[in-house]
This record gives C-alpha cells, sequence and structure tokens, in this order.
C-alpha cells in the first residue's frame, strides 16, 4: 500500500500496512528546512539537508561504534533515465510497482524487489558493506 506522508514523499507498506518496504523521496521535493525520512533503527539513514549561504558545519569524525545490521538496505538515486520498481514483501509476493526518473531518490528498506528499465538509467546505489558476494547478499526469485 502506498501512503504519501507530504507530496513528494512516499512510503510504501507491506499487504498488511505494517512494514515499511521502501521510502521514496521525489525529485521536485524541497522541504523548507532540514528533513529526516527514516526511522532512527534502521541501518541506513536518509534525509535532505539544508543550510542558508554562510552556515556550517563544525568539524568532526565519527565515533567507532560497533552496530549490527541484519539485512541490507539500499538507496538508489536515479541520475539518469526511467525505471519501474516492482516490490515484493517478506513472503516474496508482488505489492505494487513505482516508476522513478532523474532526481528521484529509494530507500529500500525490507521485503523484495526487481527492476525494468524504462529509459536508459544511470543510478547512483549506496548500501552497506562489506560485500560478500552475489550468493551470500541476495537471494533471487
Amino acid at each position: 500500500m502506498k501512503k504519501e506522508v507530504v507530496p513528494g514523499v512516499e512510503v510504501i507498506l507491506d499487504q498488511d500496512n505494517t512494514i515499511p518496504l521502501c521510502h521514496i523521496i521525489r525529485a521536485a521535493y524541497n522541504p523548507a528546512g532540514t528533513e529526516f525520512f527514516t526511522p532512527d533503527v534502521y541501518s541506513q539513514q536518509l534525509g535532505i539537508i539544508k543550510y542558508p549561504k554562510g552556515g556550517k558545519i563544525k568539524p568532526h569524525y565519527h565515533n567507532k561504534v560497533t552496530r549490527e545490521v541484519h539485512y541490507t538496505q539500499e538507496v538508489l538515486v536515479i541520475r539518469k533515465g526511467k525505471l519501474q520498481v516492482n516490490l515484493f514483501d517478506h513472503k516474496l509476493e508482488f505489492i505494487t510497482s513505482v516508476v522513478l526518473s532523474q532526481g528521484d531518490v529509494i530507500l529500500l528498506a525490507s521485503g523484495g524487489h526487481g527492476f525494468e528499465m524504462l529509459e536508459d538509467c544511470e543510478m547512483l546505489e549506496i548500501k552497506q558493506g562489506p560485500y560478500n558476494g552475489v550468493e551470500a547478499d541476495k537471494t533471487h526469485f
């Protein structure tokens, strides 16, 4: 089930409307200020950060923190083209399809997914590492 949080921000849930399968931020979405879209418990955090001209972020580093990741979550930034994302729940049942275009961003949070390129595409993919190879990291269905 698709749930639009605000115009331009979508969360697609499983068939029971309880588990988020993905979060979509459309290219045209322009919040007034910094906004994060994912719950704190996600192993990937997705947000838009805004600062005015002259704004600063103090120099910093990130502390060593041991985290346990059970499932890979990935973020795709559509740099060029158009594609259809087919979303499946944890039972591998088809839920819905969404079309993404240049500038759109999707965080694939859970369940399964497949892609059909509607145009030549270029995507930037961000996910946890280290990568353990196709056999260890994913199951095709």
